[in-house]
């Protein structure tokens, strides 16, 4: 079984924890370290029976805590070579590197794991789909713009978590922040919008996907209600309203989220299908006996 917990995701820090039955892997660690001890402890893990610490990339909203942490705690952390190389300086006293590939295939704890490169404005972030038995989770954060290997990369999932980091028109009326900061976030390498989100998802949603999780939302520039709608109206329009849609808080985690609920539906192509159908031969009729009372015969149909 595969499940996710969002410890909390923000512009502040984002940090997420992925368990099967016999592993837990912490995804970024952007809060302070007092902070996912408190939430982790919330969630009923314990900071040493993690098998690492997966980091995206090295801004400080994802890996503000992990210096603290593997110091009280030496767990193995996962990033890929020029990630560490900017984050390693930073760091006091030795760490437990595990290198992976920036854009490859590996396993981890029992995890099947797969990194692909994103556009943002850090040494070489990465995206993550994570794969345990028929389950599948994809994790994109901080990201710019969608490419075409993102949305290769990102098919065919049960759970999506995803970032939705601002609303365009609260954006352009925000007066906190100067137009140079505005145009980062809108730029090619810097944060998706409620409304790219959308688009995205209106293009990768299928009829296996079970749950959205939205998260990195802004503080001032996003709230839940337009993320969620924008999500829900494309998702409606797709005809996969059942699909969850939950946002991910800054201030609490989220409840557990299991990683897919119900069997994959299966299609027969429709070449072997009409195929089978010439093999059977006609359909015989089916002839209700005359004493079923009506409801009966519903029931049959």
């Amino acid at each position: 079984m595969l499940k996710l917990i969002v410890l909390g995701s923000g512009s502040a820090g984002n940090s997420a924890l992925v368990c099967t039955g016999t592993s837990r892997l912490l995804i970024d660690a952007g809060l302070s370290a007092t902070r996912l001890i408190e939430r982790l402890a919330l969630a009923g893990v314990a900071p040493e029976s993690l098998n690492g610490i997966f980091i995206t990339h090295e801004h400080g909203d994802h890996c503000r805590g992990l210096d603290l942490l593997t110091k009280k705690h030496p767990l193995p952390i996962l990033c890929n070579a020029r990630t560490r190389e900017v984050m390693r300086d930073s760091m006091k006293g030795e760490k437990n590197w595990h290198i992976v590939p920036g854009a490859g295939s590996f396993e981890f704890a029992g995890l099947k794991m797969e990194t692909f490169p994103v556009p943002h404005d850090a040494a070489e972030p990465v995206g993550l789909v994570l794969r345990h038995g028929e389950a599948a989770l994809g994790i994109l954060s901080d990201v710019g713009h969608i490419t075409p290997l993102m949305r290769q990369k990102l098919r065919a999932l049960d759970t999506l978590f995803i970032e939705a980091n601002y609303d365009t028109e609260l954006l352009s009326q925000d007066t906190k922040r100067p137009w140079s900061t505005k145009q980062r976030i809108q730029g090619r390498h810097g944060h998706l919008s409620n409304e790219q989100t959308a688009a995205f998802i209106a293009e990768m949603a299928c009829a296996r996907l079970e749950r959205i999780v939205l998260g990195h939302l802004s503080r001032d520039c996003n709230t839940p209600d337009l993320a969620t709608a924008a999500i829900r109206a494309v998702l409606a329009a797709r005809e996969l309203a059942e699909v969850d849609v939950h946002c991910a808080a800054a201030h609490e985690a989220t409840p557990w989220f299991r990683v897919r609920t119900r069997p994959v539906p299966i299609a027969v192509p429709p070449p072997l299908a009409v195929a089978l159908a010439r093999e059977a031969g006609p359909p015989a009729p089916t002839v209700a006996p005359a004493s079923a009372p009506a409801w009966h015969q519903m029931e049959l149909l």
